[in-house]
């Protein structure tokens, strides 16, 4: 039975998880957020009651 010899597919099974445990996770890794959030002041608010025109 041809499939169960391992021999044409050893290759391509080592060389894409060759790709996934080297490549993608660099390119994970390297993501950077494009807005990284920022501390605010609570004290600094002013709450104030909404005026409605009605």
């Amino acid at each position: 039975m041809p499939q169960l010899n391992p021999d044409p597919w050893f290759f391509t099974l080592m060389l894409s998880w060759a790709v996934f445990l080297t490549i993608i996770p660099t390119k994970v890794l390297a993501y950077v957020q494009p807005n990284e959030p920022a501390l605010v002041d609570t004290n600094s608010h002013k709450f104030g009651s909404w005026n409605w025109p009605w």
